[in-house]
């Protein structure tokens, strides 16, 4: 699929980027880890399959993760949600939550939006949670 099916369903702000905790893992390094989470309308796109992915900036590096994928009902809306597991080197820079598509998207109406790092960097919130 081409980039340009591609539709921004939001920007993530660098306050909820910044307090992932970064897990260090043998294959993939440090990973930071984010909930997201959106309720869509496509109209016109009825039966047809989607799917949900972050873009961000790692240094110089555009990457991608996929989240979630799912086919819209019969009534033009999706709820896509899943954990983006997004390997880092340098540092996650304009994080993006989009929505790709075979067949171009000619509206999108977003009714929810969430993301949330699964784990917060600082200790009181591991704690909070005990």
């Amino acid at each position: 699929m081409s980039q340009a099916q591609d539709k921004l369903i939001g920007s993530v702000p660098s306050r909820i980027v910044d307090v992932a905790h970064l897990l260090v893992t043998p294959y993939e390094g440090r990973v930071a880890e984010y909930n997201v989470a959106t309720w869509l309308q496509l109209p016109g796109l009825a039966n047809l399959p989607v799917s949900l992915l972050v873009s961000y900036r790692d240094g110089d590096k555009r990457r991608e993760v996929n989240v979630d994928h799912g086919k819209v009902n019969a009534h033009g809306k999706i709820l896509l949600s899943g954990i983006a597991r997004m390997p880092v080197r340098l540092k996650i820079e304009d994080m993006q939550v989009r929505l790709r598509s075979a067949v171009p998207a000619q509206s999108l109406v977003v009714e929810e939006f969430f993301v949330q790092a699964v784990e917060l960097a600082n200790s009181e919130s591991r704690q909070a949670m005990a």
